[in-house]
């Protein structure tokens, strides 16, 4: 039984009259009658017993009126959800991010996302470093990403959430470590711990900004997986990082200091990105929530 018959079966049996199901439904009676004959074939049952004076239901059409009515509901519910997602007001959306580093950032986005947007469901993914994660959106295993990324490409759109500042780690027993600030000067001779790099990186890209500025080659000794290991080897001695201000407020290591530079290599955007033609009608809710100015 399709919902089309559903309904017409639906029609006659709670008006018992072919003529009035027919005004009910906005068709013509012949069609109306073809179409409950048409169903009593394919089950293979009479559904009503018909006689000049009444129209009754037989015993298989009364068994059948409270199935047929749940697939009519089931049909409504459905077309009403297609609406809804169309509009943008229910979905899912997969959001990744680099880790620990963003979880400030990230935990206030998801918690006033979900007040605001309560049927959307927001699924989170952590590890997306910025490379990774930007090919992880452009192949559509995300719908967005939070990172740090000093360009991006032309199929991506973003929007800035936060700034941060860049920052020198090195640990507490380090010589360097009682200075208010460093220069690249300062840095040249240090071994270097960082972060996977790739196209866009920002960690990457500022710390090459830095080796220019003070003439220097980085000697990288250990690349970490993410910012909380490498403030462990930070912590062990193993040796300096250019990390984020956020780093410092999301990830406690108490015996690593951290060193501003003397002059700034410069604010650090932490921005949400995008495909540019992204179907899902749930990506523009986010979007509008991120534009609200609470974001710290």
């Amino acid at each position: 039984m399709d919902v089309h018959r559903a309904r017409a079966f639906l029609a006659v049996a709670e008006e018992l009259h072919f003529g009035r199901a027919a005004q009910r439904l906005h068709i013509a009676q012949p069609p109306l009658s073809r179409m409950i004959k048409s169903l009593e074939a394919e089950l293979g049952a009479e559904l009503f017993e018909r006689s000049p004076r009444r129209v009754a239901l037989t015993a298989v059409g009364e068994a059948l009126v409270q199935p047929a009515r749940e697939l009519v509901m089931q049909s409504e519910r459905i077309a009403q959800l297609a609406q809804r997602v169309r509009r943008g007001e229910t979905g899912r959306i997969r959001l990744g991010f680099a880790g620990a580093s963003v979880n400030m950032i990230v935990s206030d986005v998801a918690r006033r996302f979900r007040r605001s947007r309560p049927d959307i469901s927001l699924e989170l993914y952590g590890s997306q470093l910025s490379q990774p994660g930007l090919e992880n959106l452009r192949s559509g295993a995300l719908d967005a990403v939070i990172g740090r990324w000093d360009a991006l490409p032309r199929d991506v759109d973003s929007r800035v959430i936060a700034h941060e500042e860049l920052l020198i780690a090195v640990a507490e027993s380090h010589p360097l470590a009682g200075r208010p600030s460093v220069t690249a000067a300062d840095v040249a001779d240090e071994p270097w711990i960082v972060l996977p790099g790739g196209g866009g990186a920002t960690l990457s890209a500022r710390l090459n900004q830095l080796a220019m500025r003070g003439r220097f080659v980085p000697r990288v000794v250990e690349t970490a997986v993410d910012s909380a290991t490498q403030l462990l080897m930070v912590d062990a001695g193993v040796g300096v990082a250019l990390t984020f201000s956020g780093v410092r407020e999301s990830i406690p290591v108490h015996s690593v200091v951290y060193l501003p530079l003397s002059p700034s290599l410069g604010a650090v955007e932490v921005r949400l990105a995008w495909r540019r033609e992204d179907p899902n009608p749930a990506l523009a809710a986010l979007v509008d929530v991120i534009r609200e100015p609470s974001i710290p």
